[in-house]
């Protein structure tokens, strides 16, 4: 049998199951197991990373960069770079095919002790506060639709309503997911169609020009993809639910790969339209480019068309991250005995306190209105734990090259390389232009070693880490 990185005892495998109330494969749904088809899955991925940031950035982009070639070249280029993401996570996931992302692939490529910490950091805040701010970014924009409620009633509102959802198990969550997310896709599709064949065409041309080698080479240029790689994130959504889903090892890359892709060409075309429609001198430095160009489109009842739409595709964002935020907590019920109530699952298989724990650190944050602040930090620590995962990939390649891999990343070792190089650059731009918030991310990290080591000690061993089938 060839050696598992991360691979615990068989015995603290049994006991750490038996823990979590007899779960008969550790990650991996009792009753409702692999449910998960591969066009939810798609839409989890296509709903987690199209929020509010693709509405939003466009405005200081143009400030240093007003090429409409530069612009689309630019998401263009952040679209790549998260392919280059998903080939790696898609290798990793068919390996080591158990539902908790980089808990799961830290914990195989490494030690239990890294997995434990970007669990830690993800259990915690990195789920709850995204969804946090998308809940606050819908009640702000649900006042084009409802002008008279409080923003803060329907952001606690929506994330409860979600919650709700999720636990009424996998089968209605799916249903849910897929609906709400086609949904979203349709209205972004009817809004790109307006602007291209009712929009009063600006004069902003989309082919190459001498003058965008100097911006393509610029320092905004550089900057300004480290806010798309923002909106890019959620790439990875697929690998939070790897043991709900049908033919992981075949499913979890395409579901990455497929979503990427939708999502690469609604950003690029979303960005065309907004040139499209809008004068540059008044997109620039405007943080709502898209009702500036909605009211260019539609008049001056287009700030609300464009509010409901966000509005509504907001709820199918909030939903993807209370569907597979909860997993990772879920998991690591599975494997620590000290965190055992959060791998029971409701009679549906929905895993009840995994998403009651969320929801309530989600709704503190919503009452504190704290998740700005947590956002700041954690960003540092979730771009470090996506680093030291594609990493790993090239790590098992050569310390574990007999291992099984159903699914090897494409353009390897070019395809990690390029995700290395900008991941670097982007927690490289986040240590100089915000040391502080960047080294609080550190210390969540630190924290959650501190508490990794407390468990340790409780049982004498590290937490297991089950078998994934990779064997």
């Amino acid at each position: 049998m060839t050696e598992i990185p991360g691979e615990m005892p068989k015995a603290w495998t049994d006991m750490a199951a038996s823990e979590a109330g007899g779960a008969a494969l550790p990650g991996r749904l009792t009753g409702n197991s692999s449910s998960v088809s591969l066009l939810v899955a798609t839409a989890i991925v296509v709903a987690d990373m199209v929020g509010v940031g693709v509405f939003t950035s466009l405005g200081f982009q143009v400030k240093d960069i007003p090429s409409g070639f530069s612009i689309l070249l630019l998401w263009t280029i952040g679209g790549i770079v998260a392919l280059c993401g998903v080939f790696s996570y898609g290798e990793l996931g068919a390996m080591f095919p158990r539902s908790s992302g980089e808990y799961n692939f830290l914990s195989r490529a490494y030690h239990p002790a890294f997995g434990f910490v970007a669990g830690w950091v993800s259990a915690t805040v990195g789920f709850s506060a995204p969804v946090a701010l998308a809940a606050m970014a819908f009640g702000e924009y649900g006042k084009s639709i409802l002008p008279n409620a409080p923003p803060l009633a329907l952001a606690i509102g929506i994330v409860w309503i979600v919650s709700l959802v999720q636990l009424t198990g996998v089968r209605h969550s799916s249903t849910f997911q897929l609906i709400s997310t086609i949904l979203k896709v349709l209205l972004i599709v009817a809004f790109l169609a307006c602007g291209f064949v009712i929009g009063t065409p600006q004069p902003v041309s989309f082919a190459p020009h001498a003058v965008d080698f100097s911006y393509v080479v610029s320092a905004p240029f550089a900057i300004s993809l480290v806010f798309v790689m923002y909106s890019f994130s959620g790439w990875n959504a697929a690998t939070y639910i790897i043991g709900e889903m049908k033919q992981p090892e075949r499913n979890v890359p395409r579901a990455m790969l497929f979503g990427t892709l939708i999502v690469m060409v609604i950003y690029v075309a979303l960005n065309a339209v907004f040139l499209h429609t809008a004068p540059i001198d008044k997109l620039a430095g405007q943080i709502d480019v898209a009702r500036i160009s909605g009211s260019h489109i539609f008049g001056e009842f287009g700030g609300r068309v464009v509010g409901g739409m966000i509005c509504i595709g907001l709820i199918s964002s909030i939903s993807a991250m209370m569907w597979i935020g909860p997993r990772v907590m879920m998991t690591m019920g599975e494997d620590i005995p000290a965190l055992r109530i959060f791998a029971r699952r409701s009679t549906s298989g929905a895993p009840a306190y995994a998403i009651l724990f969320q929801l309530a650190v989600a709704t503190l944050m919503l009452f504190t209105r704290s998740f700005d602040q947590v956002l700041e930090f954690i960003q540092f620590s979730l771009l470090f734990c996506s680093f030291f995962t594609v990493l790993g990939v090239i790590k098992l390649r050569i310390t574990h090259p007999g291992l099984p891999r159903p699914y090897r990343a494409w353009g390897y070792p070019f395809t990690p390389l390029v995700f290395l190089l900008v991941t670097g650059f982007m927690m490289y731009y986040l240590l100089t232009t915000q040391p502080k918030p960047s080294l609080l991310g550190s210390l969540i990290m630190i924290s959650g070693l501190l508490i990794y080591a407390v468990f340790r000690k409780q049982t004498g061993k590290s937490p297991a880490i089950a078998s994934s089938g990779a064997e």
